[in-house]
């Protein structure tokens, strides 16, 4: 018997032996706040909000006019044409150029304000989607802490039968070694403790299971120690059922919750989207304005010339009476090559010489495009009516959910009201049998029937407590009030 109950403490001792060492717990709050941190859903959806952000920006800056420098330095070889005299010239020529546009949008039926109007509603839908998915996250957070904490106590309960029996046992057993009792009474005990034993072992584990699940939705390492905080149950504050009838919730749910206000402010980008597409369908007036100049020089220069004579190639000429003949003189021009440095003489005179200026209004009408403007403005109101019916059907699986939720916590807390009368109930008939084992008129199978029935009845209040409690805190969280324990 000894060694039996050696061979029991020790494998216990073994399974708690890790929570000796002191370790920080964790609350809810921190719990919640450390997840929405670490969560990737909540980080993409952060990442989709910075898109949003940088898309809503751009179309802000599309109100201002476009202006567009641009220069280029070069060189033609062969036959090609001099911008500065636009003459083809079989040469080696350097050039360069410059320009400045700018083009302003002066009207386009506020095709422009609607696509920014739709660009800043879904910003802040995008944004209202962070939010929704912190919610998710801090629900989910939540179930599991409170699924951890009813394993928590669910094995402190288990340990609390185990070492009453453990009492009995050794109380007993002194009994039966005195001559007092039969060996029997011992024997049904410890086949009792043996069993308590597993119990408290399961549920131990249990316990840590929860809390490793409690650490996979964190998306906290494994291997990192990890506890929580135990509030007790009863101290949990939670509303009165009067308070949270599921019309009410409901029409507070629809103001409150994120993925009703993402589904609103969809519908408004899209309306907006589609105010902007129309306007594409109608002409456009713009004005524009642009500055340029342009430099060329051939590498050729003349290095001298030779006199040849003259030639008689014009006819003549009558003077007076006398003709006389019109010559040409016959001069060759001899060219050399010019080096870097004399290409680039007159820069500054071709440059002032060819400065050039246009200012004007442009008038855009759109006639035929392959119907592109037109498609996308009916896919843009079949978008809104999906988004409507996106919205509709979200409403109704929001108000199901809140009905739902009302009826469980109704149930729920019918179902923790008789529990916890049997409990009363078999905390009575717990003392009584202990009473009347002590006086010899009860066996002790009796008894050990008595015990465990006393314990599933505070395992089953417990569960059926913390059920009542999740119910209701659901139905705070549908409410706007967020989750507190």
């Amino acid at each position: 018997m000894k060694k039996t109950l050696s061979v029991i403490l020790s494998s216990i001792f073994l399974l708690t032996g890790t929570r000796i060492l002191a370790q920080e717990k964790w609350d809810l709050v921190r719990c919640v706040e450390y997840a929405i941190a670490n969560n990737i859903s909540v980080r993409q959806a952060d990442v989709q909000a910075r898109i949003f952000n940088l898309t809503y920006e751009q179309n802000k800056l599309s109100r201002y006019p476009n202006a567009n420098f641009n220069t280029s330095t070069g060189t033609n070889f062969g036959r090609a044409v001099n911008p500065t005299t636009n003459l083809f010239e079989n040469t080696t020529l350097l050039f360069q150029q410059y320009n400045l546009n700018v083009n302003a949008l002066l009207f386009n039926w506020n095709s422009v304000k609607n696509g920014i109007l739709s660009a800043q509603y879904n910003l802040a839908a995008s944004k209202a989607s962070v939010e929704s998915a912190k919610n998710d996250i801090a629900l989910s957070v939540a179930t599991t802490y409170l699924q951890a904490l009813l394993a928590k106590e669910q094995a402190r309960i288990a340990q609390v039968q185990m070492q009453q029996t453990r009492a009995r046992l050794v109380d007993t057993r002194k009994r039966v070694e005195a001559g007092s009792l039969p060996e029997l009474n011992a024997l049904e005990l410890e086949s009792q403790y043996a069993a308590d034993s597993a119990t408290y072992i399961n549920a131990f584990t249990t316990s840590q299971q929860s809390l490793l699940t409690l650490k996979a939705t964190l998306n906290l390492d494994a291997a990192q120690p990890f506890d929580i905080t135990e509030p007790p149950v009863s101290m949990i504050p939670v509303e009165p059922i009067a308070d949270l009838q599921p019309d009410v919730v409901y029409g507070l749910a629809l103001q409150t919750q994120p993925k009703q206000k993402v589904n609103d402010l969809r519908i408004k980008a899209i309306d907006a989207n589609i105010k902007s597409i129309r306007g594409q369908l109608y002409p456009s007036i713009s004005a524009f304005g642009g500055l340029g100049t342009n430099f060329a020089s051939s590498n050729l220069k003349i290095t001298g010339t030779q006199f040849l004579g003259y030639q008689n190639t014009l006819g003549k000429v009558n003077v007076a009476g006398t003709d006389y003949f019109v010559q040409t003189p016959n001069v060759q021009v001899q060219q050399g090559k010019k080096n870097l440095g004399e290409m680039w003489t007159g820069w500054g005179n071709q440059l002032n010489q060819n400065f050039r200026q246009n200012v004007g209004i442009q008038i855009s009408v759109p006639i035929f495009n392959g119907a592109t403007v037109r498609t996308n403005y009916n896919r843009s109101k079949l978008d809104l009516v999906n988004a409507k019916l996106v919205k509709e059907q979200a409403d109704m699986q929001l108000k199901n959910d809140i009905y739902q939720a009302y009826n469980a916590a109704v149930n729920a807390l019918q179902r923790y009201n008789a529990s916890k009368k049997t409990l009363e109930v078999s905390e009575r008939a717990s003392v009584l049998a202990q009473k009347r084992y002590e006086a010899g008129l009860l066996q002790t199978i009796e008894l050990i029937t008595n015990q465990n029935n006393l314990f599933r009845a505070r395992i089953q209040n417990l569960a059926d407590q913390y059920d009542y409690v999740f119910r209701m805190k659901v139905l705070e969280f549908y409410k706007g009030q967020g989750l507190k324990l």
